[in-house]
């Protein structure tokens, strides 16, 4: 254990119960995406979860990304469980930005499709990064 972790305490940023519920769909990637993995969810989407069997073994992983997650992120106003769930679920209209405050951007998504989806798919990559640099700004 670093001085960071004893120095700092534990702050579920992330949930394991959303965790396996994307997990379900984990052969699109997506639990690994909430995790803050965007290369391997990438991988994962393009192969359907390494053709299933990346899927299977990232039923046990669950709990190590989580708490990876948890001490990489940093937790505030914004709750990440909460943009994670808007963005999979209305991401092509801007609620998970309006969620954060990102007023200007969640209008152009919701005119333009979550601006033709390539939006959609960089907040997939970055939100965490996006939560975590805005909950310290906040502080």
């Amino acid at each position: 254990m670093n001085s960071y972790q004893q120095s700092e305490p534990l702050h579920d940023t992330h949930s394991k119960v959303i965790g396996y519920l994307l997990w379900i769909f984990g052969f699109t990637g997506s639990h690994r995406f909430y995790y803050g993995k965007p290369i391997t969810g990438t991988l994962w989407f393009f192969t359907l979860g390494l053709l299933g069997i990346g899927w299977l073994i990232d039923l046990f992983l669950i709990p190590a990304m989580d708490r990876e997650a948890d001490l990489r992120f940093r937790a505030g106003r914004i709750d990440y469980n909460i943009a994670w769930i808007l963005l999979t679920f209305l991401g092509i209209f801007g609620v998970h930005r309006l969620y954060q405050g990102k007023w200007v951007t969640a209008i152009i998504y919701f005119f333009t499709g979550g601006l033709f989806l390539v939006g959609v798919l960089y907040d997939f990559w970055t939100l965490n990064s996006q939560i975590s640099e805005a909950n310290s700004d906040r502080r």
